[in-house]
């Protein structure tokens, strides 16, 4: 039986999350546990959160999980994981267990499609040397998957959000467009291989860049999700109390993102971004009006963010192309804490 998840779903991967300013609102309300072993936390809004078990060691826990992205159950699997396992990444961490988090609709969709959505999850933490080592599914329309992930980090080697110092350059791992181009699919304005891109993109783990980063001892970085590589930038910007520029013209952008902006392709969850960042953003007058708007797209199992001090930019760069990483780019820098924490320009 062929099955198409995308009918299933108006809002599909990171795009569902609520908006960046819900989302402060009600962290307000969530209590700060007080525990000398807890080296990161939700203050800071980072990827995940860091925990000490003793001198040398440290875990990093994440989980994360969304509604279909793509039509098919097994590739659907395959990004949804590798989404949650990037967080782990971003901080520096190995990941080493995970638990599946599932949401089926027993009556609408038959078993088949379940199985393959687990497989596509187990088969990309494979690749990751993740061990899946049980979960939890419940009875939930519309379908969702993730997952709840472990990974280990010296307490020393953490890499933040926070980490951002003035004079770093700012490096991104991977093209931008994932929301625009599969918005673009369900109203039939998307090239195929542009879908196609999108989804490789969204299939690579961010291994290959977390173990770049480590070997320059690199200090800040964030990985680009829900809230767009704008509003992934200003958690940065505002964690490091620092000002972060982006030059939207060096920004690589998957295939046709461009064109569909300017076409009137922008999902709303890039509207809700803009609405977050506005008053901690500048915007330069001659910065484009898609350029601006594909700042703030919702990006599913996007790059990595880095902030690389100014004397290594050259060699880490070489370093990510020769990984395989070959649109990573220069895309912006940091700057000592000025009127506002993001500026945007072309």
């Amino acid at each position: 039986m062929k099955v198409d998840l995308l009918q299933m779903v108006e809002n599909g991967g990171c795009s569902a999350k609520i908006s960046p300013k819900q989302l402060e609102e009600i962290l307000k309300y969530l209590p700060l546990p007080q525990d000398p072993n807890i080296l990161v936390d939700i203050d800071t809004h980072d990827d995940a959160g860091v925990y000490r078990v003793n001198d040398d060691l440290a875990l990093v826990l994440t989980t994360d999980f969304f509604p279909p992205v793509c039509s098919d159950p097994y590739e659907f699997g395959q990004i949804a994981a590798a989404n949650s396992i990037s967080d782990v990444y971003a901080m520096g961490g190995t990941p080493v267990v995970a638990l599946n988090i599932m949401m089926f609709p027993a009556a609408k969709l038959p078993m088949e499609a379940y199985a393959e959505i687990l497989k596509g999850g187990y088969d990309m933490a494979s690749e990751a040397g993740v061990r899946i080592i049980g979960g939890h599914t419940i009875d939930d329309y519309p379908p969702k998957y993730g997952l709840a992930v472990v990974g280990y980090i010296h307490p020393l080697k953490i890499i933040t959000n926070s980490g951002a110092k003035p004079g770093d350059s700012l490096i991104l791992t991977k093209q931008v467009g994932t929301g625009v181009i599969l918005a673009g699919q369900r109203l039939g304005m998307s090239k195929e291989k542009d879908v196609l891109e999108a989804k490789k993109l969204m299939k690579i783990i961010n291994k290959s860049g977390a173990e770049v980063m480590k070997k320059f001892n690199i200090k800040g970085a964030t990985d680009i999700t829900g809230f767009g590589l704008a509003g992934h930038a200003l958690k940065m910007a505002r964690a490091s109390n620092v000002t972060i520029n982006l030059n939207m013209k060096s920004v690589p952008l998957i295939g046709d993102t461009y064109k569909l902006l300017d076409e009137g392709c922008i999902p709303g969850a890039a509207f809700r971004n803009l609405d977050y960042a506005e008053k901690y953003t500048g915007f330069d007058e001659k910065l484009d009006y898609n350029l601006r708007m594909a700042a703030f797209d919702a990006q599913t199992s996007g790059g990595l963010l880095m902030s690389v001090p100014s004397e290594i930019v050259d060699k880490l760069l070489y370093e990510l192309h020769s990984a395989g990483l070959t649109s990573s780019s220069i895309i912006g820098s940091v700057i000592g804490k000025g009127e506002k924490n993001l500026y945007l320009y072309m």
